[in-house]
C-alpha cells in the first residue's frame, strides 16, 4: 500500500508538489593538469517536496561534517543517494528556482514499500 500517494494530497494543499531535475553522476574526468572534473548522465525529473530538516534529520546527518543550507526533498519514486561500493552518489538536483543542490545522503527509502524516498541535500556554491 503507497500510504504516501493516499497522504500526498494533503500535504500538497500546504506544501505543492515541485518538479525537480536530478542529474545522476557518472565520475569525473581527469585534465592534463590533474584536476578532477564531475560528469553526470542523462536528466531525470522526478516529483517532489521540500521540506526542512526534522531534529532526528540533523543527527542523522551530524557525522557528514556538512555545512551550508540543507534540506529535505521527498521523492515520489525511489534515488539511490551515495553508494560507494556501486560508485555512485554526488547527483545534482535542480530545483524550479534553478538553485542547484547536491544529494548528501538518503534519510529514508521507502520506495519497496510506500513508493517514496527522503534525501538529504544541500545547496551548492553559485547558485
Amino acid at each position: 500500500m503507497n500510504l504516501h500517494n493516499i497522504v500526498g494530497g494533503v500535504v500538497a494543499s500546504v506544501n505543492p508538489w515541485i518538479t525537480v531535475a536530478i542529474s545522476p553522476s557518472t565520475g569525473y574526468t581527469t585534465n592534463d593538469d590533474g584536476t578532477r572534473v564531475p560528469t553526470y548522465g542523462a536528466t531525470v525529473y522526478m516529483s517532489g517536496q521540500l521540506q526542512s530538516l526534522t531534529y532526528q534529520d540533523l543527527m542523522q546527518t551530524q557525522g557528514l561534517n556538512i555545512q551550508g543550507t540543507r534540506r529535505a526533498l521527498y521523492l515520489n519514486g525511489s534515488w539511490p543517494g551515495v553508494v560507494r561500493a556501486d560508485g555512485v552518489g554526488g547527483d545534482l538536483i535542480t530545483l524550479p528556482d534553478s538553485t542547484v543542490w547536491i544529494v548528501n545522503q538518503v534519510l529514508e527509502d521507502w520506495h519497496y514499500t510506500s513508493g517514496w524516498t527522503k534525501l538529504c541535500i544541500t545547496l551548492q556554491d553559485g547558485s
